[in-house]
């Protein structure tokens, strides 16, 4: 059992380390603010982003984004948890399965949100824009 124990907590304390290695900085946030911009699907400008579509869409889409980033950490954050109260459950059945259920459950609330993004961004890229006519103009106006 202590053999088990130590395995899982070398196995953890690896992949944690793996996880959280430093990388190279210099080239990876060389364009970060370009794909910050382009990953939220605003055009770059001086100051920052700035959003020249300003459509319902856009704006969901951006709302979508930012809560799957914040349930992913919280999803990450609770399968470390979930580990760790594994791994210090001692044999306990109880914490044991406590445990279990936590790394469970927030695996399962990443497919979720995965699967919400998914729909999301289906059905957002299926959707047109409705036309921008100037008063009065009723043919060839722009999507």
């Amino acid at each position: 059992m202590r053999i088990r124990l130590w395995i899982t907590a070398v196995t953890v304390l690896v992949l944690s380390l793996l996880i959280a290695a430093p990388a190279r900085t210099s080239a990876l946030f060389e364009n970060a603010k370009d794909e910050a911009c382009n990953g939220i699907n605003l055009d770059t400008g001086t100051a920052g982003c700035s959003d020249t579509k300003g459509s319902v869409n856009g704006i969901l889409a951006t709302v979508i984004n930012i809560f799957s980033l914040v349930v992913g950490i919280i999803a990450v954050i609770m399968i470390i948890i979930g580990g760790l109260k594994y791994v210090t459950s001692q044999g306990d059945s109880s914490a044991i399965s406590g445990a279990k259920n936590t790394v469970i459950y927030a695996v399962v609330g990443l497919v979720i949100v995965a699967f919400a993004q998914f729909i999301v961004r289906f059905t957002l890229n299926k959707t047109k824009p409705l036309p921008q006519c100037s008063a009065g103009q009723t043919q060839n106006c722009t999507p």
